[in-house]
């Protein structure tokens, strides 16, 4: 079989005195027979070139699964008189939802079983769920495309009866009223963007309109505070926040603003008895900082340091109980967790030993307790939920990712966290991991993933399906480039808009340095990323072809100048202050100096799998569309290129608990299939 010719056709582009060519711009017409064709080809390459992988893929699929428990349940939770649980059953995809009355010994009473809302679509997924305040309605939200936008349905818990309350066209997100009997929710607009905020009462046909945000670089969320107290609407940009309240016992009270929104001021809001608590960057505190301030007074005016910024701390989150003060914080590119007591201020840290891991606050909704519950992983073990008693200082295992299939033994495994040394001086940590017997040498296979925007931190985390490859004798490493803030908020700052070449540069460098201390060579060097994280795969080799023996780009954000000149594309408008406005000439001719698919030119490729979703509302899926043709004109290798995406989902992959497992299959299959090859 051939690989697919896309057609060609002329559509010129002019922005700033500057043309531009897009023959694959057709690509965009979702319902053209001729794109459905394209894609429908580009599939059968792609198990045409994959097919004699098919039985790895089978067994890839198999082993994996295998580690799983089949009627896994998650840790109760205890909340309003209730303990929450959420349990999957051997042979089902969906969770159930379940609570039980005051004890745990009590009789199972089943919220929601989604296998039977999902029973014959190809696609399903669950928003949320949230219980009224009586405990008596169930409000909870699914999406049954791929496309991020969810349907609300209420409950009857008593009478187990739907109501005829049916809200269409939002984010999923519901927030109850403490009268039980209002909800409120967010809409979407034409773009995708959450733009409205809307109050519902239960058994009413009309929606009342709250809140719309009129600027399109902003998006709206919505939450209630940990008291319980209050409900409020947050409106955010890229570095911009603004939020306001009311008490959650008088829905039709005027809003109160926090602080307007002021350039480049970010705060978000916690309450706990007369004060609000906010981590903010106010005053040049680029690391954050916590202060409070009165519920009555609550303007920036009267904000007050409780936790003064660190230089060289990153705040990442906070935790309010009576009598102590928790501190998620990021030293060094690693978390640790800081326990104050409120009454003799001494604090202490929870210790940990991994080279590099992920600590985090877990979920406590209780105010007078001494415990928290906060969870750990790292690289080599798997997700654990402690129980930590912050008055005697002991730890207690609640709940450990159980791995199966009988082969599983973390002291086989190996972390290490090195540093790289980038062009412009720079360390760039990255975190391995890898079986003991692995010998590290120009012939071990290595996967470099790396994503590098927005400021999200690639933590060092367990991943059962990823022993698959080290088994294999793959190495696994993970570059923390610029772009994310694992070394604090400039970190990012030096990854973002006109520096965001930092990014692309970051994750070559990485890789040149393993090849330096001769954990890997280029033969043997793989890369993986995923939408902004498929950017940087596709910068990184039309900038460094020769680096990389493969390359998987799930849902790639690769289209990055015609995506951003379009504000009617999802999402486009709130990039601004990421990747910087291309309708201004400046960040234009950056912009268009990196984009993947404007900078494809006649030269070797590495072997490449691209992949899709369909629906896929963050990342068009044309943009890697139109990226695979234009490389399959363009290059001069034989090498692998193939292109699959999946017409029933959309940025995050297949859904139902396993058949995501396929895709990872796939992948793995493909990074296999090519270090076999070499």
């Amino acid at each position: 079989m051939k690989a697919p010719q896309a057609k060609k056709i002329d559509h010129i582009i002019e922005k700033h005195k500057d043309v531009r060519n897009d023959q694959y711009y057709w690509m965009n017409q979702r319902e053209n027979p001729d794109v459905l064709q394209y894609l429908e080809d580009e599939n059968k390459f792609a198990d045409f070139v994959m097919q004699d992988t098919e039985t790895l893929q089978s067994e890839l699929f198999e082993e994996m699964k295998a580690r799983y428990k089949k009627d896994d349940a998650s840790l109760p939770y205890f909340f309003n008189g209730y303990w929450y649980i959420v349990r999957y059953e051997d042979g089902k995809d969906y969770p159930i939802f379940t609570r039980k009355k005051e004890r745990l010994e009590a009789e199972e009473e089943i919220l929601l079983d989604a296998n039977q809302l999902a029973d014959g679509l190809e696609y399903f997924e669950i928003g949320s769920l949230t219980v009224s305040l009586d405990n008596k309605i169930l409000a909870f939200s699914y999406d049954k495309v791929g496309r991020r936008i969810y349907e609300i349905n209420f409950k009857n818990l008593e009478t187990k009866e739907l109501y005829t309350d049916k809200i269409e066209n939002n984010t999923g997100k519901i927030v109850w009223a403490n009268d039980n009997e209002h909800v409120f929710y967010i809409t979407k607009d034409e773009n995708l963007r959450a733009d409205k905020v809307y109050r519902h009462r239960l058994g009413e046909p009309e929606n009342v309109l709250v809140y719309h945000e009129e600027d399109d670089t902003f998006d709206v969320g919505l939450f209630k505070t940990k008291s319980l107290d209050y409900i409020f609407i947050a409106t955010s940009s890229t570095n911009e926040d603004e939020q306001r309240f009311i008490p959650a016992d008088n829905v039709n009270a005027e809003w109160t603003i926090i602080q307007p929104r002021t350039e480049d001021l970010e705060y978000s809001v916690e309450h706990y008895g007369e004060l609000f608590y906010i981590i903010t960057n106010a005053d040049d505190a680029t690391n954050f900082k916590i202060v409070t301030t009165p519920v009555s007074q609550p303007s920036k005016e009267n904000w007050v340091d409780y936790i003064p910024h660190r230089e060289e701390v990153l705040l990442e989150g906070f935790e309010i109980f009576k009598n102590y003060f928790v501190i998620e914080e990021r030293t060094e590119g690693l978390l640790q967790i800081k326990i104050i007591n409120n009454d003799t201020g001494d604090a202490h840290y929870l210790e940990f030993s991994d080279p590099t891991y992920t600590a985090y606050i877990g979920i406590n909704l209780e105010f007078d307790t001494k415990i928290l519950r906060y969870g750990y992983t790292s690289l080599t073990k798997p997700n654990s939920t402690f129980e930590y008693d912050m008055e005697t200082e002991t730890s207690t295992l609640l709940k450990q990712q159980e791995v199966l299939g009988g082969k599983f033994d973390a002291n086989n495994y190996i972390s290490e966290r090195i540093w790289a040394t980038a062009r412009d001086g720079k360390k760039i940590p990255i975190s391995l991991v890898y079986h003991k017997n692995t010998e590290k040498n120009s012939d071990t296979p290595l996967l470099l993933y790396g994503y590098g925007s927005y400021g999200v931190t690639i933590d060092a985390s367990f991943s059962n399906v990823r022993l698959s490859l080290l088994d294999r004798g793959f190495i696994y490493a993970i570059a923390h480039i610029r772009g994310g803030e694992y070394l604090g908020r400039e970190w990012y700052e030096d990854g973002k808009m006109l520096q965001k070449k930092n990014t692309f540069t970051d994750f070559i460098d990485a890789g040149k340095y393993l090849t330096e201390i001769n954990y890997t060579s280029p033969q043997h060097l793989y890369a993986m990323g995923g939408s902004a994280g498929g950017l940087l795969m596709g910068a990184v080799i039309n900038m460094e072809p020769k680096l990389f023996a493969g390359m998987v780009a799930q849902v790639p954000f690769v289209d990055v100048v015609t995506t951003m000149l379009d504000d009617s594309i999802p999402l486009t408008t709130g990039e601004y202050d990421e990747w910087g406005n291309p309708n201004e000439e400046e960040y234009y001719q950056y912009m268009k100096s990196y984009s993947p698919y404007d900078n494809i030119v006649a030269q070797d490729y590495p072997n490449m799998l691209i992949t899709t979703g369909f629906h896929d509302s963050q990342v068009q899926y044309w943009e890697p569309a139109k990226w695979t043709a234009k490389l399959r004109d363009l290059k001069t290798d034989d090498n692998i290129l193939i292109f699959k995406t999946d017409m029933t989902s959309g940025h995050g992959g297949a859904s139902g608990r396993f058949e995501s497992l396929k895709e990872i299959a796939l992948e793995y299959a493909f990074l296999l299939k090519i270090e076999n090859k070499n």
